[in-house]
């Protein structure tokens, strides 16, 4: 997709206290209260800020952690990790390339059969797009990562 994505001044504005608290501040918000947690609709993950596609429906699992949790990115690209040491702990956090938004962490004990890889991601951080309002909301080059190929 070409389309250009990039902080947003005016989402910024929009965000809720907790959506602002994460994405700006890299709060976590409390497990098991993220309103992604348990959907299991089709569809893809979108920086809340920037609008940018960060994960797929397809991509996600149930990891028990209490936030919603993906083995990878749609588009590498657009996701970027840093070294977070903070709070006594090493981890990876990981952030939106355009929108510049905290999004959560990366850990390695996510399922091995699928890489190994467990992004650990606030719900706050992201806009959900059902797979059918992807057209409608300007993500239609995405309807592709839903159609699964025949034998």
């Amino acid at each position: 997709m070409t389309t250009a994505y990039s902080k947003n001044p005016a989402a910024i504005a929009e965000l809720t206290r907790e959506q602002y608290a994460v994405t700006q501040e890299s709060a976590t918000e409390p497990a098991f209260t993220g309103k992604y947690v348990d959907n299991h609709a089709d569809g893809i993950y979108v920086d809340i800020v920037s609008g940018e596609p960060l994960f797929s429906s397809t991509d996600k699992f149930d990891s028990g952690s209490g936030w919603p949790s993906f083995t990878r990115p749609i588009d590498p690209a657009n996701v970027i990790k840093h070294d977070d040491n903070s709070y006594g702990m090493r981890r990876t956090e990981v952030r939106s390339m355009n929108g510049d938004s905290h999004l959560g962490h990366l850990f390695d004990d996510g399922p091995k059969e699928d890489g190994g890889m467990r992004y650990c991601i606030n719900s706050a951080a992201l806009r959900f797009i059902p797979l059918d309002e992807l057209e409608s909301q300007g993500y239609g080059d995405y309807r592709s990562l839903f159609i699964t190929k025949e034998a």
